[in-house]
């Protein structure tokens, strides 16, 4: 019965794949320069300014967005893209809660404010988490989630003039309630013999820091007035022809052609098509292949779209360019498959955070991060526990590093977060996460959310409604969340294509006795697999370490612990990979930040690399078992192919 209901789900996705299409209203296509688009990065500093008084509404009654921040009192210079809590030496910076408010004045080219058939844009890459924004005192958008993007049409504004700069005021709110994503609580402390007069804390149940402010990057970027407002690809795979669906949306005009040129790594023009929705056929395709799988991974396509539009001003054209990546994902009961052929995650968990920047996103960290994934060997991670930075999934796809793509649902354990007031919002993220990552072929699952409380009573409808909806805007890929209830519990578990389970084996109980490591892990594989015949992935496990600690024999947050801890996990996962298991994924990548706790020395220590990505102990250890996997695979690919082609129940 279990099996059948998630077999439905699959069989209902596809058949609302024209339904998912039409669920996502506007595009949010990654801001690329063109013949006919161009864009200005508004990053370097701003003025800045916290909201410390007493209801954090200071700003608001005193309308600050109304004149430069500067004339309404002191402000700070704070970078963008960064989070604002570590840069200053203010403590109450640190751990604050409510509204902060970003200000920058930008200089318009004279085309962009002259020339009223130029469309211009204002996308902010990511404000976590609640977000006004306004335009020379011109309230222009207002967006909720701290990791995704959202943008504004202000062409009228700075058009209006027509002037040569334009004032940007962003405030952010911080706070988290039972209803966001991901949620929290306000806890009042009303002993005023403890704690002064309107004194309150942030509470989260999630084991990482809750940075906050500008973490992306800011930008402004122009459109003709008629424009490409959104493409969708999927590929599929007939023998050895490509086949390369696409759907294109345009905003701006009713009468209009499109032409579309599918170009090889070397710019020759290996398809072309007509009209907003076509199939392409690439016959001998190159196909994308995740890194390690084959001799060429991440192969990449360019499909160049252009765009003539007749308006009222005469004819536009319109010309937009996306990365393509020809591959297949299919599940079976016991394996994962990309191209026909079986796929084992060998990779970590990570987090977007580092010092001093916080959340901010920063091109050097995130390179380092890329060569120490390729020299670890890992071939996957999962985007614990939000969505990360574009640019992030961008070099996923030109390095061949596959992607769990998971949601900010990560701390739903209390009831009312499982209200009706949540799940439309939880929806309306999957919406905001699939039209924003859709066309990328490194991701290759979605997961709605991380370790929620999926035994409470409310958590089966809430999931499988939140399942079916993601299946629905995307019927091509596998939908799963990450549990840690008991597999007899879990309500939420029937509704999703893969299995990944987080344990903590001789971690957070049974502390320090490893040998009941092998036992505990076996019986949870057997468990999970003999109740709903589903592939599982090991999707967190580990041990805390702090650097330069030695102990022999080993003890807990030694280095030899943790890498005793990884081997006792591997003796299992050897087994179990032969059967059913399909990936592991080690947590972390990388030492994070937490909130202050007794149990968190600066931080969780749980990486294999340290805050500053330096390597300890386990590093080494899993750098050679990644690597050993990946020759595995590559010895036995030939073999299996024959097992594997065409043995899939559910192709996505």
């Amino acid at each position: 019965m279990l099996r059948g209901l998630a077999g439905t789900w699959v069989v209902v996705g596809a058949l609302l794949w024209g339904c998912g299409l039409a669920l996502l209203q506007g595009g949010m296509l990654y801001p690329r320069e063109s013949r006919s688009r161009e864009r200005k990065e508004l990053d370097g500093l701003w003025r800045f300014r916290a909201d410390f008084s007493q209801n954090r509404r200071r700003g608001f009654e005193q309308q600050w967005y109304r004149t430069p921040l500067r004339e309404s009192g002191p402000s700070l210079d704070m970078p963008v893209p960064s989070s604002f809590n570590d840069v200053g030496q203010d403590g109450r910076l640190r751990s604050f809660v409510g509204w902060v408010w970003y200000e920058r004045e930008a200089t318009l080219p004279q085309r962009w404010t002259e020339d009223l058939g130029t469309r211009v844009v204002l996308r902010i890459g990511s404000a976590h988490y609640y977000a006004i924004v306004w335009v020379n005192g011109v309230h222009v958008a207002e967006h909720e989630g701290g990791h995704l993007p959202f943008e504004a049409d202000i062409s009228r504004l700075v058009q209006s003039g027509p002037l040569s700069s334009c004032r940007i005021t962003i405030a952010i709110n911080n706070t988290l309630s039972p209803n966001t994503l991901p949620p929290g609580t306000i806890l009042y402390k009303t002993d005023t013999s403890k704690y002064p007069k309107g004194y309150f804390v942030q509470n989260t149940n999630f084991d990482f820091f809750n940075y906050a402010g500008l973490h992306r990057t800011v930008l402004l970027y122009t459109t003709p007035t008629a424009y490409i407002d959104d493409i969708t690809v999927t590929t599929d795979v007939d023998q050895d022809t490509g086949l390369v669906n696409y759907q294109i949306v345009v905003q701006g005009s009713e009468h209009f052609q499109l032409e579309v040129c599918l170009l090889d790594e070397e710019g020759t023009v290996v398809a072309k098509g007509t009209g907003g929705r076509g199939q392409l056929q690439v016959p001998s395709a190159h196909l994308w292949w995740p890194y390690l799988m084959h001799e060429y991974p991440a192969y990449l396509y360019s499909l160049e779209v252009k765009l003539t539009a007749q308006t009222a001003a005469g004819f536009v054209s319109d010309f937009y360019t996306l990365p393509v990546g020809i591959r297949t994902v299919a599940v079976t009961q016991s394996q994962f498959l990309i191209n026909g052929k079986p796929f084992y995650f060998h990779g970590v968990n990570k987090h977007e955070d580092a010092d001093i920047r916080g959340k901010g996103f920063d091109w050097p960290l995130l390179v380092k991060d890329f060569n120490l994934l390729r020299w670890l060997g890992a071939n996957a991670f999962r985007t614990s526990h939000y969505p990360y930075a574009e640019e992030v999934m961008q070099l996923c796809d030109r390095y061949g590093i596959v992607v769990i793509d998971e949601s900010p649902g990560v701390g739903i354990v209390l009831a009312q977060s499982y209200s009706n007031v949540s799940l439309q919002h939880h929806l309306e993220v999957m919406e905001e996460m699939v039209r924003r990552d859709k066309n990328h072929p490194s991701v290759v699952m979605w997961s709605v959310a991380n370790e929620p409380a999926s035994f409470l009573k409310p958590a089966g409808y809430y999931f499988k409604t939140l399942i079916a909806h993601t299946k629905a805007l995307d019927p091509s890929r596998p939908v799963t969340f990450v549990t840690n209830s008991n597999y007899e519990a879990d309500l939420g578990v029937p509704y999703v294509d893969v299995i990944c389970v987080n344990s903590y084996y001789s971690w957070y109980h049974d502390y320090g006795h490893m040998e009941v490591i092998q036992l505990q892990l076996a019986t949870q594989f057997e468990s999970w697999y003999k109740t709903y015949q589903k592939p599982i992935i090991q999707s967190e496990y580990g041990a805390e370490t702090i650097t330069g600690f030695h102990e022999d024999p080993p003890l807990m947050f030694s280095e030899e612990y943790q890498k005793g801890l990884l081997e006792q996990y591997h003796v299992v996962l050897d087994q179990k990979r032969k059967e059913y298991v399909v990936g592991e994924l080690i947590w972390n990548f990388a030492d994070f930040m937490t909130d202050q706790s007794p149990q968190r020395p600066i931080g969780n220590r749980k990486g294999i690399f340290t805050r500053q990505r330096q390597p300890k102990s386990a590093a080494f250890l899993l750098r050679e078992r990644y690597w050993k996997l990946a020759n595995e695979t590559k010895c036995h690919r030939s073999a299996v192919k024959s097992q594997c082609v065409g043995n899939s129940p559910f192709t996505f």
